[in-house]
């Protein structure tokens, strides 16, 4: 037993094992082949589509029935991925050239996912067909075996055009992803063309044809300096804007429509980019706005904002772009599998490697026809010669006793056993040298091919097949004519199926947005118990007076040009901005102060809040549950980050108290055992917020700081206890870090 157990190390076995994972998933999954563009679940789905016939011209087949045949020949790997590569290779927004057709709910451009296959039916686009699949017969590329051996399938399609250009691909891989743009087919097909008549090309003068990314969302490229770059180097970002125009509303306002959108913002960004637009109207940002409305359809984009009559357009623009994804990043990597590895590839290594894929292409299928040309010749030769010899050739079948016999006298001039009317012929049947293949082509004529018109007829085919045999060495042997019948090849596609480019390529300048300043007006902040808070202007305060100091815990008075300061018993600080806060009318419900700021109801506690500019007038006391005081700036807390800790707690301490010092002249600390101490502030150190305090009163172990009260001047003051009124004058003034007095309630 102990013979068949093998000892080995167990990193290494790990180490090799997820290397040829990585392999497997890079790849066999999730990386384009750079000749035909396809990953190997979208190529063995168009072949299966092939296979099965649903050609362009040939009535649609349902998606499940495509997606079940290709899972069992040749990816069985889950039908979901070979559906969703099945919806993408038909949808015409993410797709410059779809490569199926679908029949169907396939998605929408707005992120509405496509019906269940069950439901939606497919077939092969026409430039698939001609362009992808064709000439598959023609031996043209290498078929290998399926994942058990019991089929063939192509280990690349015959791509006639650089579909990872003119399509782009994006994948994720182990280690590695793939980020490629579509481009426009007759910009590419330029390109490639111009690289043919001078493999020296640099990439400078390629982007003289390709001008850049062609979306098919449309949009404007806002980078074109930095295209040649990232065209070099195959990584690099694109920055991306929608296109707006401006139209006339009604009642003398302005409606802004966005008919084009950058490519990235494609699915549920379109509704997000709707949310944000509200979002900026509902925090002031763009009060401009009058309405929002998605009129897109199968159309196209179309989104209009309708804005107040005196806005500025331009800067109202620039805020879009600033805020919400009208204006995106796309991140280019360009990776595929170049010679069986991945390759970040450029853009006249992707031209240089498909280029080169076309001429191996195109050697194999001119050898393939000029094979069968050759085989067609030498049958044709052969039957001429019969028919002008077609007495001798009858003479020989009817003497023969069987087809070898016919056969071998044919070939090798045997006339054994054959009877012949004279010696002369006899003579003449012991010269033939017939092939193999003509004999068995003249066994197999037919009687009405001695008629004058079918030998007519076969003297014309045998002038094509020379021809035809011509040309084909001709292309064979001469460079520059494939590279002919290639460019030609090209042309035909570009006339068949080029489109106008949709996106615009140019250098935009930065957006600059002047934000408009906002008129400072004091305001009320409120917030009830439910931690819900809100701002109101200072006369509808007045008004609900006596029923805001009722229902609300927090009244803090601040200007609209502020920030709201929020300390927990964390030890933290929160700053809010009040144009974050909703501005309304007194019964509005208001927002969570959780949703506009850091703070966290669920793990602290407020225990104060107040407003900056209350803060840099005065100090700030704090006091924590272990007693420890003192008094911090208000200055301190002016801070730009929007939480910060407001002071330094021992282990297992946290905030009491936080007051802002005005006209208090004692503290009180009560602990939880009763104990009761009075003195003066003057007594507390006056500290920095990172600081710990000094001990207020002597605390009993296990007791600890419940409640803190202040008094002014005035010492007839009362405090409540166990729901008992204490007259402030019955505690004695003290020293701070006394052991304080017990009161007998």
């Amino acid at each position: 037993m102990e013979e068949k157990i093998i000892k080995t190390e167990y990193s290494d076995t790990m180490q090799k094992s997820f290397i040829n994972y990585a392999m497997s998933v890079i790849i066999a999954r999730a990386l384009p082949d750079v000749r035909d563009g396809l990953k190997p679940v979208q190529r063995r789905t168009l072949y299966d589509m092939y296979e099965l016939g649903i050609r362009y011209d040939r009535p649609y087949r349902k998606s499940a029935r495509i997606v079940g045949d290709t899972m069992g020949k040749y990816h069985p790997h889950g039908d979901s991925s070979i559906y969703d590569a099945l919806v993408v290779m038909a949808q015409d927004f993410k797709k410059e050239i779809p490569l199926v057709d679908g029949h169907g709910n396939f998605g929408n451009i707005e992120g509405d996912g496509a019906a269940a296959m069950r439901y939606t039916e497919a077939r092969l686009q026409k430039i698939t067909q001609d362009a992808m699949l064709a000439d598959l017969d023609k031996d043209v590329v290498d078929f290998v075996p399926n994942f058990d051996e019991t089929e063939k399938e192509p280990s690349v399609l015959p791509c006639r055009f650089p579909n990872l250009l003119v399509n782009g691909s994006e994948g994720i891989a182990v280690g590695m992803a793939t980020s490629i743009p579509p481009h426009n087919l007759g910009e590419v097909v330029d390109a490639m063309k111009a690289y043919m008549q001078n493999e020296n090309i640099t990439t400078r003068e390629l982007l003289h044809y390709v001008k850049g990314p062609d979306f098919p969302t449309g949009g404007i490229v806002c980078n074109k300096d930095e295209l040649l770059d990232i065209y070099e180097t195959g990584v690099g970002k694109i920055k991306l804007r929608g296109v707006v125009d401006v139209e006339k509303g009604k009642n003398g306002k302005l409606n802004l429509v966005i008919s084009q959108i950058p490519y990235t913002m494609i699915g549920a960004n379109i509704s997000k980019f709707l949310q944000d637009i509200a979002a900026l109207y509902e925090s002031k940002k763009a009060p401009e706005i009058v309405d929002i409305s998605n009129q897109s359809s199968k159309e196209g984009i179309r989104i209009v904002i309708e804005l107040k009559k005196d806005t500025d357009v331009e800067n109202f623009k620039n805020l879009l772009y600033k805020k919400t994804r009208l204006e995106d990043t796309f991140g280019v990597n360009m990776i595929a599998i170049a010679d069986g590895r991945p390759e970040t590839l450029g853009l006249k290594s992707i031209i240089a490697k498909n280029v080169a894929f076309q001429y191996e292409v195109a050697t194999r299928k001119y050898t393939n026809l000029l094979n069968k040309e050759l085989e067609k010749r030498e049958i044709q030769e052969g039957l001429i010669r019969a028919c002008n010899i077609i007495d001798l050739i009858i003479e020989i079948l009817r003497g023969s006793k069987d087809r070898n016999m016919v056969k071998t006298c044919l070939t090798s001039g045997v006339t054994d056993g054959i009877h012949f009317r004279s010696k002369e012929s006899r003579i003449m049947a012991s010269q033939l040298n017939f092939t193999e293949k003509q004999a068995n082509a003249i066994l197999d004529m037919r009687l009405y091919k001695l008629i004058g018109l079918e030998i007519d007829a076969l003297m014309k085919e045998h002038e094509e097949t020379t021809a035809n045999i011509y040309r084909y060495e001709d292309i064979l042997e001469r460079r520059d004519s494939m590279a002919q019948v290639i460019m030609q090849d090209l042309d035909n596609l570009k006339k068949e199926y080029n489109s106008p480019r949709l996106t615009r390529i140019e250098n935009a300048e930065e957006a600059v947005y002047e934000e408009r300043k906002q008129e400072e007006m004091e305001v009320m902040f409120l917030m009830d118990r439910f931690g819900y808070c809100k701002t109101i202007d200072m006369s509808a305060y007045e008004r609900n007076k006596d029923t805001v100091q009722a229902e609300m815990k927090y009244i803090v008075k601040c200007k609209n040009t502020g920030k709201i300061c929020v300390f927990t018993n964390i030890g933290l600080l929160h700053t809010i901005k009040v144009s974050d806060i909703p501005f309304g009318k007194f019964r509005d419900k208001g927002m969570p102060v959780d949703n506009i700021s850091n703070y966290d109801s669920a793990k602290e506690e407020i225990i104060t809040i107040t407003s900056q500019s209350e803060l840099n007038l005065y100090r700030l006391l704090f006091v924590t549950k272990q007693a420890m005081c003192k008094i911090v700036s208000g200055g301190e807390f002016d801070v730009a980050k929007r939480a910060v800790a407001a002071t330094k707690l021992n282990e297992e301490d946290e905030l009491v108290s936080v007051v802002v010092l005005t006209e208090q002249q004692n503290v009180i600390l009560q602990s939880a055992n009763g104990f009761f101490l009075r003195f003066p502030i003057e007594e507390i150190s006056v500290m920095k917020k990172n600081a710990v305090g000094v001990r207020g009163i002597r605390l009993n172990e296990g007791d600890y700081i419940e409640n803190v009260y202040y008094t002014g001047m005035e010492n007839d003051q009362s405090i409540t206890y166990k729901n008992k009124n204490i007259e402030i004058s019955k505690i004695k003034l003290g020293k701070r870090d006394a052991k304080g007095t017990k009161l007998r309630v």
